[in-house]
């Protein structure tokens, strides 16, 4: 004798295809969280690398402080920059500021803040990560459960 498994009929069909998508979407939403903060790390990294491989220093005046991003000016080789970029990892800096920065002789518009690097984003990075996988854990062990 063979057994067949049934399917859910009345109710429980009707709630088990959403379920299945839900679970489907919030895996989705934490991979694609997941994806974009390792970006941003990679992209960090890859720019601390261009100004490692041909640093200049100097000292930059802090312009303008926003939540965005940190514009500072700064003279290099003679002539006046100020990238539009801002100035990479501006924690704690205030306008009207001289603050001690790093470029790329090659790109004077790569600037970070001297002494710092990548490694700065990790903790804000796990801190991030841990949260979006937390949810997302307990988001799919609500899902599960509610059969």
């Amino acid at each position: 004798m063979t057994t067949t498994q049934q399917r859910p009929t009345g109710v429980r069909a009707v709630l088990a295809r959403p379920r299945y998508y839900a679970f489907r979407v919030v895996l989705a939403v934490a991979g694609i969280v997941t994806g974009l903060v390792l970006l941003s790390l990679a992209g960090a990294a890859r720019d601390d690398y261009a100004i490692d491989a041909n640093t200049a220093r100097t000292t930059a005046d802090v312009i303008s402080v926003s939540g965005s991003r940190t514009l500072v000016r700064l003279t290099a080789e003679g002539e006046v920059y100020t990238p539009e970029q801002g100035v990479a990892y501006p924690s704690g800096l205030e306008a009207g500021q001289l603050v001690r920065v790093e470029y790329a002789r090659d790109d004077p518009a790569l600037v970070r803040v001297a002494g710092r690097s990548w490694t700065v984003g990790l903790l804000p990075a796990g801190i991030v990560l841990g949260v979006t996988w937390t949810l997302a854990a307990g988001s799919l062990w609500l899902l599960r459960r509610r059969c």
